[in-house]
């Protein structure tokens, strides 16, 4: 990316640049457990009837690149969902994980939530440091899917911040 990324709302429009970034960076991060692809096209545009993507964007030789994505939904009363944080795997390590996971705490933040939730899956050592040094702290456990497949069990970690 030739100049900084542009932090907006996607449109449904972005629906298929969205699922190539969520598939090509979860697919590097999630190989060794996973069979499938993370999202389809139809769970993407799903999403946007129940939450909000927030797209990073940039222009390259005069085209528009999405280069990251993440997932928020406000839930009821005074928190918020976060998901899908997902980088082009060209584009990790830049620190636009970190700026998308701070636009979406603000978003959030300025729609009145409170506290923002998170899910990772144990398997996923590198996470759990960092979502710790963005100030989320550990809060529990869930059980992973039963409908997805996957390599070797595994469990979700429950997260939370306050915003």
């Amino acid at each position: 990316m030739n100049q900084p990324a542009q932090i907006r709302i996607a449109e449904a429009s972005d629906a298929r640049q969205i699922m190539a970034v969520i598939n090509s960076a979860f697919r590097i991060a999630e190989e060794f457990f996973c069979f499938e692809d993370r999202i389809t096209l139809e769970e993407v545009e799903r999403l946007f009837t129940t939450g909000t993507f927030l797209v990073a964007e940039a222009r390259t030789r005069g085209d528009r690149v999405l280069g990251g994505c993440v997932y928020v939904e406000l839930k009821d009363g005074d928190r918020s969902y976060l998901g899908l944080l997902s980088v082009d795997p060209s584009l990790q390590q830049t620190g636009l994980g970190s700026h998308l996971l701070t636009e979406a705490e603000k978003h959030c933040h300025s729609r009145g939530s409170r506290f923002m939730d998170i899910l990772i899956v144990n398997l996923r050592t590198e996470l759990v440091p960092f979502y710790q040094r963005r100030g989320y702290a550990e809060t529990g456990t869930l059980p992973f899917p039963i409908d997805v497949k996957t390599k070797q069990p595994c469990h979700f970690i429950t997260m939370a911040k306050p915003l």
